[in-house]
């Protein structure tokens, strides 16, 4: 192993007999878990090179690049290991509607019922990531009928005085000093702020990095 693989921590990483390692793969951002396949040496190496993720199919015995027929690419924005160093976690950012083969966002779609569970509620940002490709699929198809297809290609003016609309509606809620109805008003505001984004093609990672350099 020479010394920029172990600088990079790939000499650390232990696979199993069949030169296998898990790598679990979650939406960056909101740490949705999208899949899970396996890696090997040659595998992790392409996907650090070309920076989308390649895996190793046990059943066709092939190296495997995601996304690679559908579209529906992978790009890479971290790769962690855990204590043991025998499984990766990979922070990516998913092209397309989702992950899964079946057309689902994630393959782990379905949940195991037992008296002792309940259904998790969804987090902030699985819930904005969704409504985003939402908009941005209404604006790939542009359905007709649409409410988000008829703003997205409808008069430029209309959807920015939706917006100041939208934005006095908040101002009037918070003065009324009721919670609920204020969540319901900044929930129609960053809706049709969505869209704007959308329309003038801008990103969660665009608003996300600035948001970010605020922090700093």
């Amino acid at each position: 192993m020479d010394r920029e693989r172990d600088a990079l921590g790939i000499g650390d990483l232990r696979y199993d007999d069949a030169g296998l390692i898990p790598a679990v793969v979650q939406q960056v951002g909101t740490g949705e878990v999208l899949m899970v396949a396996y890696m090997n040496a040659e595998s992790l190496a392409k996907t650090l090179e070309t920076g989308f993720t390649w895996f190793w199919s046990r059943s066709r015995q092939k190296y495997w690049q995601k996304g690679e027929s559908s579209g529906n690419v992978q790009a890479v924005r971290e790769i962690r290991y855990d204590c043991d160093a025998d499984c990766l976690l990979v922070a990516v950012d998913q092209a397309g509607p989702g992950a899964c083969h079946t057309g689902e966002r994630s393959c782990f779609y379905r949940a195991l019922q037992g008296e002792g569970t309940r259904p998790a509620a969804p987090t902030l940002g699985e819930v904005v990531v969704g409504l985003f490709g939402l908009i941005e699929e209404r604006q790939r198809e542009m359905p007709e009928g649409s409410y988000t297809a008829k703003l997205l290609g409808g008069p430029e003016d209309s959807l920015l005085k939706k917006i100041a609309e939208e934005a006095g509606e908040v101002i009037m809620a918070a003065k009324d000093d009721d919670a609920r109805h204020l969540g319901y008003e900044i929930a129609d505001l960053l809706y049709h702020v969505f869209v704007v984004m959308v329309r003038k093609g801008l990103t969660l990672d665009d608003l996300a990095a600035e948001l970010d350099g605020r922090r700093h």
